[in-house]
């Protein structure tokens, strides 16, 4: 405790470009980055699939072939090719994102109950209204917890960034092993875990203004 009372402490941790508020904020902005690049492709991607049937046995590869890759091997794979910069950060991140909220957004909208989309479909609605009036919001509560999950683990991930000198961070745990200063490595990682907890909340508000009070009591009912 004394380590991080040594870290947090210090009014140097917290002013100037290398302080907290800096590195946090570069940090929250790396993830946001690629959490919505990842949801700009699975979200759509997994509705798709889990409306028409089609390709789930390609999602599923995909997933779990995604989930295979090393993501420090692919940034540093992505740098050679690519060059120092924030893509090398983001495509590992985004490969990581992805799975999640793919597979999540498929189950949800394939789990539909059949008998309320024969409803839907008896009351005249189209395919494409069945898909964004029925099936996506009764799925929503599943495809915001494949984005929590995503960005819960984006959030630890994106300590790499300091390892292709960017900041976040990650800068204070790889700054703090290398010259050895515990207190700093360790109110990196502190850091860290109190973002990845503040993410889940945020998400918890956003499920309870969100899903609608009956998919809500659906699903907890079980």
């Amino acid at each position: 405790m004394s380590w991080l009372a040594d870290f947090f402490g210090d009014p140097a941790n917290w002013a100037g470009p290398y302080g907290i508020p800096v590195r946090l904020a570069e940090h929250a902005g790396f993830c946001a980055l690629a959490l919505g690049l990842a949801a700009l492709v699975a979200v759509p991607l997994g509705l798709l699939a889990g409306h028409t049937g089609r390709g789930v046995h390609l999602v599923t590869f995909t997933a779990n072939a995604a989930r295979a890759l090393p993501t420090l091997g692919l940034l540093v794979l992505v740098m050679l090719l690519a060059g120092v910069g924030t893509l090398p950060v983001l495509v590992p991140l985004v490969a990581l994102a992805v799975p999640p909220i793919l597979v999540n957004t498929c189950e949800g909208v394939r789990g539909v109950d059949p008998d309320l989309l024969d409803a839907a479909y008896g009351m005249g609605l189209r395919g494409h209204q069945v898909l964004l009036r029925v099936r996506t919001p009764v799925a929503l509560p599943l495809i915001l917890l494949g984005l929590r999950l995503a960005a819960i683990q984006v959030v630890a991930t994106a300590t790499v960034a300091a390892y292709v000198g960017l900041g976040g961070l990650g800068r204070f745990i790889i700054d703090g092993l290398a010259t050895r200063d515990y207190p700093q490595t360790l109110g990196g990682a502190t850091l860290v875990v109190l973002l990845a907890l503040a993410v889940q909340a945020a998400f918890a508000v956003v499920e309870r203004v969100a899903v609608s009070k009956g998919v809500s009591r659906r699903v907890r009912g079980g």
